[in-house]
């Protein structure tokens, strides 16, 4: 590269050096930025008619950020959710860039300043105790894969665990001994270990043991993985669950909404919630950074806010009304109209 202070300079640099080296995220944080930055730069030769080997900061405006934004909504259909996704991502650039380029500091806060956009918060999708326990019942565990699917929904249910992290699953981050635990790699590369149940305990031992991953010389093969050998990805693992869901649908029971990976998080946390457990054992389940983002399922849940209201009711003092016909004064008035 011949100039040092040019934009596809501090961009490599924010992909190479910054992300992966210093912040040290994770990869999915950076195919999700770099998808940004791939439509940004499409924007910027669509519409401004700039390669994007001359992208310059002297047009990384607010201004255009704006109108990236707008048609990303109105011209690309995304949702507002995926709008304010881009967003941040070009605002964690421009509180690199603002350090490395002091120069450049008012045009990344101009940037920077840019707000998000209000959306309405989607109900969360989740299943009931009796809808898992039916779709547990729907693998065919006569057969060799209906067995693994078993152990597949029964582990995503019972860890709470993110597709992602059920998809990089490797056998040594399993341990199946009288405490069971199952170690997850989650969001900002935080590891958590979440114990397991017995009746998960069985069916997954009965899936490593069939297909040989209780050996030492396996530990770093994937612990679900497809034809290839290789593990099951984000859209393997959401085939396999809307196979048995459309299933369910078949037979006597309809699931009017639609049921991702991420459903059988939602219910396990709903379930922990409707048992009586506090919500700060259910946060460190979860993995959550904030106790905060736990709270949405206490304020989802009719159940949990039926069973409030219900032990509210009992320990409510009643006030009692006198009756008025006891009155003698009052009586005496009314005689005497």
């Amino acid at each position: 590269m011949k100039q040092n202070d040019d934009f596809a300079y501090y961009l490599s640099k924010f992909f190479q050096s910054y992300l992966s080296g210093i912040r040290n995220v994770s990869e999915n944080t950076i195919h999700s930025y770099r998808d940004t930055f791939t439509k940004l730069l499409v924007y910027y030769r669509d519409n401004c008619g700039m390669a994007p080997e001359k992208m310059s900061f002297s047009v990384f405006t607010r201004e255009q950020i704006e109108n990236f934004l707008f048609s990303l909504e109105n011209e690309q259909k995304c949702s507002i959710s995926t709008r304010n996704q881009r967003l941040a991502a070009i605002k964690s650039f421009c509180r690199y860039v603002q350090i490395e380029r002091p120069d450049l500091l008012m045009q990344c806060q101009s940037i920077m300043s840019l707000q998000n956009k209000k959306h309405p918060k989607p109900v969360i999708s989740y299943l009931t105790m009796t809808e898992v326990q039916l779709l547990f019942n729907q693998p065919d565990t006569t057969t060799r894969k209906g067995r693994r699917d078993l152990a597949l929904l029964s582990l995503m249910y019972d860890s709470a665990a993110r597709v992602q992290e059920i998809c990089d699953l490797k056998v040594s981050d399993v341990r199946l001994m009288d405490s069971s635990i199952v170690r997850l790699y989650g969001k900002g590369r935080k590891v958590r270990e979440v114990p397991l149940e017995k009746p998960c305990v069985e069916i997954l031992k009965c899936y490593m043991e069939e297909n040989g991953l209780m050996q030492k010389t396996v530990l770093e093969m994937p612990l679900f993985y497809n034809n290839q050998m290789k593990k099951l990805s984000r859209s393997g693992v959401s085939y396999v669950l809307e196979k048995y869901i459309d299933k369910m649908n078949a037979g006597s029971v309809i699931i009017p909404k639609k049921i991702t990976p991420h459903c059988l998080r939602h219910s396990k946390a709903m379930h922990m919630l409707e048992a009586g457990i506090n919500l700060v054992y259910i946060r460190d389940y979860l993995g959550h950074e904030s106790i905060e983002t736990t709270q949405v399922y206490a304020r989802a849940n009719p159940e949990a806010k039926r069973k409030a209201i219900k032990k509210m009711e009992l320990s409510s003092p009643s006030p009692v009304l006198p009756d008025w016909n006891d009155d003698p004064d009052l009586m005496k008035f009314l005689h005497s109209l």
